[in-house]
């Protein structure tokens, strides 16, 4: 009961005075004139089509194309005007037409091809701009569309009369051909007869043409394989020639080169020996030299021992001592250098030495054997000429065996190939006689059954009268009927719209309500401690724009059932899904003005711009791109459209309980969200004392 004190209280207060009833006189309206201005207009736009101007054009120099305009002037859906194609381009262009229909000059001609099996296709042009109006376009197409499937439908007609005339044509010339088949059977017997001699004969010809074939063949390969096998010997002697005689020049050469080894090798060797006698003897005048370097550089450490120990005796200072010490240490310094310079050149030599020594006995052994090699040489070089000369013979004889064998197995191709062609000359008459045979003996069946089907074909072909004619000529023409089966009605293009318009004008009542009813009562928020006086300050902040839209409701579908002639199938229901639909939408604006404030009131203009595009209003929610296809089903409007639809054609109530129960879900949601603002609001702040946006 304190919740219905609070919402009288609110309407007190917003109802005080001549101008704030006359506000909420013109919030309960405002979804009514929203709602009803939008289905009048919408009404019945096919019906009123007669009004949109269309220019028609006929170039046609046959019948059909003004037979064509004369049924659009008739009832053609626009309202045609006749008139040339110059002006009907500049008309549409310019605004003046929404469309315009040309019928081109060989439109008759182009329809009467077919029958002079010279088809071409009638065509008929469309011109439009969507700068006057999209839609127009889109009903012109629907319009040329119906005209097209007319054409079709009476071109069709009137050819299945003219292929169903001829029957009694075909009629009369079959028995025309029964008889021409008799005499043709006659004739093909006596063929069949001599075709069995010739078979006979043409077939002992293709066997001996045979024999003789296969024996040429066998030739042929012997020969090929001789000449291949005689091939690759001459190519290999001649390699083999090629190669001895490089190889007996080389050594003609390496002999000629290695004449005077001996005596240049013992030469070698004993310059060798010299070398490593000479190096020897400075390894060992590097030694000596090394050594006494060593020798003076240690005497000077004992000469520097003895010199401090005298400087001492005399009675100097240790530091006169070490004055003294360091210039004799700075004067002996380029005499340790030399000494460990001389220590590395005696080593080097030493080194020098080996290496001489080593090369010296290379040499000598190089020496002993060079006499044993260059007369090795020479033996291979005499070996290598009579090599050469033999085979230069054997390339020569292996040249000779390969003509001979090509010569012979050409010959043998020759006779391969005439025998070849003579089997399969005689091998191909009998082919062709025992076909020619076969053929016969098909034709005189052929001719039998062409008789036997002409004769029974006679039988089969109808006698119809000329009303079958007719009849049979329509149902080609038009073969297809489709039958309309609408489970549901809508009836009207406005009617359509109707659960669309009626609740997004619920969402726009609720909205506005809220310009002029707080979400909250402040009297209320100060004086409540509990839960509970939380619960009952926001039903009281609801109750009072919920019974300002169930006025809404209630005029909405006055005016939409008995001003605009719209019928719901479910009347009771319906007004009733109104009044749920107009109070789920006052709570959840409710439950945004009391959470957020101003803010909130702008949110409320957002969601119903959201719902406007995914609420599945006009076109199936289907066709909603993503991401707003995804906010369908989470959004209240959409369930509203939903269980309008059925209530207003007649569709399922089962759908309508589920949509009105996700609504009723709304409904609680908001009423709680709104009862936790009211208890988050009992505590007053500087942001509430002052809000930082107000509308």
């Amino acid at each position: 009961m304190k919740a219905v004190r609070i919402s009288l209280s609110e309407l007190r207060r917003i109802s005080a005075g001549t101008l704030p009833k006359l506000a909420i006189a013109a919030f309960a309206i405002i979804p009514t004139l929203y709602a009803g201005l939008y289905l009048f207009v919408n009404s019945d736009p096919y019906s009123r089509l007669d009004q949109v101007p269309a220019a028609l054009v006929v170039e046609d120099t046959g019948e059909f194309g003004q037979k064509v305009a004369d049924n659009l002037l008739d009832d053609g859906g626009f309202g045609w005007v006749e008139t040339s194609r110059a002006e009907a381009q500049v008309g549409v262009r310019s605004g003046e037409y929404d469309a315009a229909l040309v019928i081109g000059p060989t439109f008759s001609d182009d329809l009467a091809s077919s029958g002079e099996f010279a088809p071409q296709q009638a065509s008929i042009t469309l011109v439009t701009n969507d700068a006057n109006n999209y839609l127009a376009r889109t009903i012109a197409d629907q319009i040329v569309g119906k005209v097209r499937d007319s054409i079709a439908s009476e071109v069709g007609t009137e050819a299945a009369a003219q292929f169903l005339a001829g029957f009694s044509d075909i009629r009369t010339s079959l028995e025309d051909a029964v008889s021409g088949a008799t005499e043709l059977t006659d004739g093909t017997a006596q063929l069949v007869t001599g075709s069995d001699q010739l078979v006979t004969g043409s077939a002992d010809l293709a066997t001996g043409a045979s024999t003789a074939a296969t024996g040429a063949s066998d030739l042929a390969t012997g020969a090929s394989t001789l000449k291949t096998g005689a091939a690759t010997l001459a190519t290999g002697a001649s390699t083999l020639k090629t190669g001895i005689d490089d190889l007996d020049t080389g050594l003609g050469t390496l002999k000629t080169a290695t004449t005077d080894l001996p005596t240049q090798a013992q030469a070698l060797a004993d310059g060798a020996k010299k070398v490593a006698d000479g190096n020897a003897t400075i390894a060992g005048y590097g030694d000596a030299a090394a050594t006494g370097a060593q020798t003076l550089v240690d005497d000077l450490d004992t000469i520097r021992t003895g010199i401090a120990d005298d400087l001492r005796a005399q009675g100097l200072t240790e530091e006169e001592i070490t004055t003294v010490l360091t210039a004799l240490d700075t004067a002996r310094q380029p005499i340790t250098d030399a000494s460990t310079a001389l220590g590395e050149v005696s080593t080097s030599l030493d080194t020098l030495s080996s290496g001489a020594t080593q090369v010296s006995d290379g040499a000598a052994a190089l020496a002993l054997s060079a006499p044993t090699l260059a007369q090795g040489i020479a033996d291979a070089a005499t070996g290598a000429d009579s090599l050469a000369t033999g085979a230069s013979t054997l390339s020569t004889g292996a040249s000779d065996l390969s003509t001979g064998a090509s010569e012979l197995s050409t010959g043998a191709d020759s006779l391969k190939t005439g025998t070849a062609t003579l089997s399969e000359g005689a091998s191909t008459l009998a082919t062709g006689v025992s076909t020619l045979h076969d053929g016969i003996v098909a034709a005189d069946t052929g001719a039998v059954q062409l008789r036997d089907g002409l004769t029974s074909g006679m039988g089969e072909v109808p006698d119809v009268d000329a009303q079958t004619q007719d009849d049979t000529a329509q149902t080609i023409g038009n073969p297809v009927v489709v039958q309309n089966e609408s489970l549901t009605s809508a009836g009207t293009y406005g009617a359509g719209l109707a659960p669309f318009f009626l609740s997004l004008a619920s969402w726009i009542g609720a909205y506005v309500l809220f310009l002029l009813v707080k979400p909250l009562s402040r009297r209320a928020l100060a004086a409540g401690r509990s839960l509970w006086s939380s619960v009952a300050t926001a039903l009281g902040g609801w109750l009072t724009p919920a019974a300002i839209g169930v006025a809404q409701a209630a005029l909405m579908f006055t005016v939409t059932k008995f001003a605009l002639d719209i019928q719901p199938a479910y009347p009771w229901f319906t007004a009733l899904f109104l009044v749920l639909v107009s109070a789920t939408f006052v709570a959840i604006l409710q439950a945004l003005n009391a959470w957020l404030g101003a803010a909130g009131q702008f949110l409320g203009l957002v969601l119903m711009l959201t719902q406007l595009v995914t609420a599945g209003g006009t076109f199936p929610w289907q066709t909603i791109p993503e991401p707003l296809r995804s906010l369908h089903q989470f959004l209240p409007m959409s369930y509203g459209v939903d269980g309008l639809r059925h209530l207003l054609y007649g569709g399922s109530l089962t759908n309508v309980g589920t949509d009105a129960a996700v609504l009723a879900l709304f409904l609680v949601g908001s009423l709680a969200v709104t009862t936790l603002a009211a208890r988050k609001q009992r505590l007053w702040t500087v942001r509430t004392l002052q809000p930082e946006l107000v509308l």
